[in-house]
């Protein structure tokens, strides 16, 4: 099991206005200004979008936008973009603004309590952990160092292919997992899956205030009949809980038009629901204003009919099975 959800950067702006962004688990230089005290990235080619840097992990949200707007309009140079997306931060969901939105399907544990939480999880969920402690996985906090590091490396470079795609984390070296990892360390916590001293599963979670965020979840294939997945999550669930988290979130509840999936089912067997946030698209250009009247901001995912995605997804799966076999 593994959800990869690593933050683009952590580093400022340097002084040819860009930062480095993990896209896809490669790292690539955009172009980048500092508002508002918030670091604006875009990205794009034929439609630049300007977002919040690392938005999704970070403890405050945007509460005036129009000073950002306005100072984005300005741009003439490689920071110019045609949209400028921000979201609002749980548990606000009700729309503040007035600007083009879509609501964002969020996966999110309400954790204020976590006997609450544990009792209202399918018989099967609290068997998958109660059978990972009988079968010897022991759940612990570890500190961000080179022992981790190495361990989190041999977990990602267990198998080319998770959840039927190329696994973009795969086959990185040591110093590239620690720079995938280096974000926010002073405000997570990483928890270890470990089977006979030897770490077979890990959780990086990112606390926000009343809400923590998943950051990564990753397992060996070769021990799932263990549920490490499941011991991770009843003890990040724990953990948040005594912190005084009362959510608790996993990226993505739904996916576009994909439908049903793996993923989502172990998302809802564990106790998470949709939650839907909005998300505004404020057009910066006459260029922006056609494709957000379009909607062309939108991914394929979310165009594409979930007939042929789910074609599509089927056909990639018997391909890397074919193709990536060790």
């Amino acid at each position: 099991m593994d959800v990869s959800l690593l933050p683009r950067n952590t580093a400022q702006p340097s002084a040819d206005s860009s930062i480095e962004v993990s896209i896809r688990g490669k790292w690539l230089r955009v172009p980048a200004l500092e508002v508002c005290g918030q670091t604006i990235a875009v990205n794009g080619k034929w439609l630049k979008i300007a977002a919040v840097h690392d938005e999704e992990w970070l403890e405050n949200e945007i509460t005036s936008p129009e000073s950002c707007i306005r100072r984005m309009k300005e741009q003439t140079a490689s920071a110019r973009a045609d949209i400028f997306s921000f979201a609002q931060k749980l548990p606000s969901i009700t729309p503040r603004f007035g600007y083009p939105m879509e609501l964002e399907s969020i996966a999110v544990a309400r954790i204020g309590n976590f006997q609450n939480w544990w009792e209202g999880l399918p018989q099967e969920s609290r068997k998958n952990v109660r059978r990972s402690q009988k079968r010897g996985v022991t759940i612990s906090r570890q500190e961000f160092g080179d022992e981790l590091i190495r361990g989190i490396a041999e977990v990602q470079n267990e198998c080319p292919v998770r959840q039927g795609r190329q696994y973009p984390h795969y086959g990185k070296t040591f110093e590239q997992v620690k720079r995938d990892h280096s974000g926010f360390v002073d405000r997570s916590d990483f928890l270890g899956a470990y089977l006979d001293g030897k770490l077979i599963g890990f959780l990086k979670v990112v606390y926000r205030g009343e809400v923590a965020s998943i950051l990564q979840l990753n397992s060996m294939a070769a021990h799932f009949d263990k549920r490490p997945a499941n011991a991770l999550l009843a003890k990040v669930v724990e953990l948040c809980g005594s912190r005084g988290a009362a959510y608790l979130t996993y990226g993505r509840f739904n996916y576009g038009n994909k439908g049903d999936h793996s993923l989502r089912e172990f998302k809802t067997r564990n106790g998470f629901e949709e939650m839907l946030v909005p998300r505004y698209y404020v057009p910066l250009t006459a260029w922006g204003r056609a494709c957000v009247r379009a909607k062309l901001y939108r991914g394929l995912l979310e165009i594409l009919p979930h007939s042929i995605i789910a074609s599509v997804v089927t056909a990639r799966s018997k391909w890397y099975a074919l193709t990536k076999r060790h």
